[in-house]
């Protein structure tokens, strides 16, 4: 048979000599292994024993008594051991050994508080990394060079343009150059330079990836009324870029653990960041706070470069339109007539400017992408 318990005394090494216990009508029959120097069982009578918790976690029954060779003390662990102890022993030993379950109540009691603890203090960090996530977010971003956000933009950028038609030279594209200059003439010190890129397509719509690529379809400037609603949609894009937006939102879609190590330094997560992104970057998705970030910091930049703030609120009010019967909360960019609200209340609180008008005659560029002038009243 296995040993199932573990016997000291002094003749017995430091560590203890394993030995099997057998409990009898009348006490415990003890039989020692190779460690006893006797190498003979003992039996011992139910009242020569004292009993009581111990062992690390107060988890064993402790048995004591008086020997030839000095005091003795067994400690039994197994369950199915010590509850034929207790079914077998006199009545005299019934409270000594109520008193030491209770004792191992008391501890198993505490430990699971202990663990639920500890387990509540895992779930508190994981729910506050979760929800702090934003800023690790942040953290990650800002050690990540701009040079390889722009490896990033560029390697999106011309995989799109080659599956798209891109207009090189026009009135179209003249347009778009002057209100970039004048748009980028107020970042003095951007770490980017910016690509605006003019493409044709019937999508009401432009967009910025990381590094400083812009991309506006024709079908924005055919939609738009006036040059300063296409310059508002530009100062929008060029916002993302300058706010990272984009790196922001690729870094969080790799998960918490990429973030951290991104965080604490591991060069391998950049590695792999730049792996895993592609053509991702052409799908993804702004959040709520960022596009009314972007909307905010592009009217301070328009107001900057003295082209009316207005246009950027009044085509975002006509885009209102299309918002009817949605709910914002259902959307992850703010509705258009809210962004117009608010962005009204930004322009109420800058100081005023008097706008400088473009160059280029906005209807006449609007005739050459094929947009047939409104009949005159």
């Amino acid at each position: 048979m296995r040993p199932n318990a573990l016997c000291f005394g002094d003749d017995f090494p430091a560590s203890g000599a394993p030995c099997i216990v057998h409990v009898e009508g009348h006490g415990l029959t003890l039989t020692l292994g190779a460690e006893d120097p006797v190498g003979e069982s003992e039996t011992v009578p139910f009242s020569a024993l004292t009993v009581s918790a111990g062992g690390l976690d107060h988890d064993h029954l402790v048995i004591t008594w008086k020997a030839e060779r000095g005091e003795r003390t067994l400690y039994l662990k197994s369950p199915e051991l010590i509850r034929a102890f207790r079914q077998a022993a006199p009545d005299e030993l019934s409270l000594p050994f109520e008193r030491a379950a209770h004792r191992v109540r008391q501890v198993r009691h505490r430990r699971r508080m202990v663990w639920t603890a500890v387990g509540g203090a895992i779930l508190a960090v994981v729910f506050g990394l979760w929800f702090g996530s934003d800023l690790l977010v942040e953290l990650a971003v800002d050690r990540i060079p701009v040079e390889w956000e722009q490896k990033l933009g560029e390697s999106a950028y011309q995989d799109f343009l080659a599956r798209h038609d891109v207009m090189k030279e026009g009135p179209a594209v003249a347009a778009v150059e002057e209100m970039t200059r004048r748009l980028t003439e107020q970042i003095p010190d951007s770490p980017y330079n910016f690509t605006v890129t003019v493409v044709k397509s019937d999508v009401v719509n432009a967009f910025a990836l990381p590094g400083g690529y812009v991309v506006v379809f024709t079908g924005l400037m055919k939609k738009a009324e006036s040059g300063e609603e296409v310059a508002g949609v530009l100062g929008h894009e060029l916002n993302h870029v300058l706010q990272r937006h984009g790196l922001e939102r690729i870094v969080k879609n790799l998960g918490l653990l990429t973030v951290v190590a991104i965080v604490v330094g591991d060069q391998q997560g950049l590695v792999g960041l730049m792996r895993q992104v592609g053509v991702e970057l052409l799908s993804l998705k702004f959040g709520r706070a960022q596009e009314t970030e972007a909307d905010l910091t592009g009217l301070r930049l328009l107001h900057k470069a003295r082209i009316d703030p207005r246009g950027m609120i009044t085509f975002f009010r006509r885009l209102s339109e299309k918002d009817e019967g949605r709910v914002e909360l259902l959307s992850t960019h703010p509705m258009s007539r809210a962004r117009a609200e608010r962005l009204q209340s930004e322009l109420a609180a800058l100081p005023k400017t008097t706008p400088e008008p473009f160059t280029f005659d906005w209807a006449n560029m609007r005739a050459t992408l094929g947009v047939q002038p409104e009949p005159q009243p």
